[in-house]
């Protein structure tokens, strides 16, 4: 028999679990406060519960956190962990520390399907998605999880094209019976998968990044395959349809890449398509990754870049490059370890 996991499960789905063995209803409460919010890793520890319903418990579950099977630790207090995944697939999740900050970049699937030519996740392929369990147990299972102010959905995978997942984990890490954390505190990033995207942002108070990488479609379409079906262009009309002037905050991400979009040409595009949107942008450092044809750019271009589009209305910085001695760019560690195996 397959075994069945309490991990990952949101209280209605427990109160299902409740019901199906015959427990009071109100076992589903006192189950997730031992899961979420003491991060027990055994039904033994339940304790308020009765020897008897533990027992039923534990004759068609686990509690199902695992502990990461690899890390890799940079000179500047970056962590990266490898988890294992089903059918012997890894996935990454990297731990940023930073002053008062505490980050951890979580991946939603194993390898990827947009392919983007930047990122090393796509060279893998997909695998498939992972459950709200294998998302959440990266954040669980994380040495340094007492420590975690933030969390970036921005690890391996399209975070949209497995949103329902992605819902439930959200779900729990939001809720009382839950991490009960502020959603102001989770950012999801996507290209923009248009029917995802509008359920996203109607379902979740999360922040939201969109991979932007090119203001110009055919620019875009080079870097990333998933322009040809969810345009930029489309993508923005959509977004001016929401209220981003609030505390949700709308962001894209825009690794600047040497020679192909990085002119002040290139600045004025985007000038242009983020018109009146209420958003910021966050300029990246290329990780360069093996066998793709493009360079990072220079710092001082970098900042000339940044300072045209502040001084011209639209907030931008630059985020610090961390971990580049760790295998740092997404895909990196769990691609080596496939092939090591």
């Amino acid at each position: 028999m397959q075994v069945q996991y309490l991990f990952g499960k949101t209280l209605s789905e427990l109160q299902q679990v409740a019901a199906d063995l015959g427990l009071p209803r109100f076992a589903a409460a006192q189950m997730a406060s031992w899961l979420y919010q003491k991060r027990v890793t055994s039904i033994d520890e339940m304790t308020n519960l009765s020897l008897k319903h533990r027992e039923l418990l534990k004759s068609s579950y686990e509690v199902g956190v695992c502990p990461p099977v690899e890390a890799m630790r940079s000179v500047d207090g970056t962590v990266k962990y490898l988890y294992r995944a089903a059918d012997t697939k890894y996935v990454e999740a990297v731990f940023i520390p930073d002053d008062d900050r505490a980050t951890l970049c979580v991946s939603s699937q194993v390898g990827c399907k947009m392919n983007c030519k930047f990122c090393m996740t796509g060279k893998q392929g997909f695998s498939g998605n992972l459950t709200a369990r294998e998302i959440l147990n990266q954040i669980q299972s994380l040495p340094e999880f007492s420590q975690l102010t933030n969390i970036v959905m921005m690890g391996m995978g399209e975070p949209l094209d497995n949103l329902d997942e992605v819902l439930r984990a959200l779900e729990i890490m939001t809720a009382p019976y839950g991490y009960a954390w502020s959603p102001k505190r989770i950012t999801l990033s996507s290209v923009g998968l248009r029917k995802g995207l509008q359920r996203f942002i109607e379902e979740s108070e999360c922040h939201l990044a969109i991979s932007l990488h090119a203001p110009l479609p055919a620019l875009r379409r080079e870097l990333m395959p998933a322009e040809k079906a969810f345009s930029i262009v489309d993508i923005v009309e959509l977004l001016r349809g929401y209220d981003f002037s609030k505390q949700r905050r709308l962001s894209f991400e825009y690794i600047l890449f040497k020679g192909v979009n990085d002119s002040m040409a290139h600045a004025k595009a985007l000038l242009k398509l983020l018109r009146g949107l209420d958003c910021r942008i966050n300029l990246i450092r290329f990780h360069a990754i093996p066998n793709v044809d493009l360079q990072g750019c220079e710092m001082e271009q970098m900042v000339a870049f940044r300072d045209y589009l502040t001084s011209h209305g639209l907030f931008t910085t630059i985020r610090a490059s961390r971990g580049e001695d760790i295998y740092a760019a997404c895909g990196m560690l769990s691609t080596k370890k496939l092939q090591v195996n």
